[in-house]
């Protein structure tokens, strides 16, 4: 199901004739008014150590629960993909993000509460001086520092963590 299907009614007038316009837009014939579906902002981060390991997180929550993920999530409204990342990382892990260094985005679908969100992940390699206060929070089961050889990409849940993972790794090598 294309994830306009499910908005049946003009949000601005409450007509119950929404149109698809088009593969990305709806149209209200009453109105006029015309809803263009765009991908909602994601981030996650690649924090590393100088033992050359990666941090990841175990999912505590659906979807994929129980697989390896980076820290990461949904921005906010009215935040920057780079404050976003940064309140994310203290959320999950508890833990300051000194600086940040944007690398590549990738576009991704998100399944959450039966609807496929569509989203643009952004990845960041983060610095961060001090890990002493590193505790698992929010939807984190546990983090774990993984040697990069160690890494099993199979054991990653999420489609566009995998690719951003073994891309990343590629880079280390």
């Amino acid at each position: 199901m294309h994830p306009l299907d499910k908005f049946k009614f003009c949000p601005v007038c409450g007509d119950n004739r929404f149109l698809e316009h088009d593969d990305k837009s709806k149209i209200c014939p009453k109105c006029g008014f015309k809803y263009y579906l765009n991908a909602v902002s994601a981030v996650a981060g690649f924090i590393i150590d100088s033992n050359e390991r990666l941090l990841m997180c175990k999912r505590a929550n659906e979807p994929e629960k129980g697989t390896w993920d980076l820290p990461g999530g949904f921005v906010d409204i009215g935040e920057t993909a780079e404050e976003a990342i940064k309140r994310e990382v203290f959320e999950e892990l508890n833990i300051e993000a000194d600086s940040l260094e944007y690398l590549f985005s990738i576009p991704n679908e998100y399944f959450y509460s039966g609807f496929n969100v569509r989203t643009l992940d952004m990845f960041f390699l983060i610095r961060t001086s001090d890990i002493s206060q590193l505790s698992p929070k929010d939807d984190v089961e546990k983090a774990e520092f993984i040697p990069f050889a160690q890494v099993d990409i199979d054991s990653i849940g999420l489609k566009s963590i995998k690719i951003a993972v073994e891309k990343f790794l590629s880079y280390q090598r």
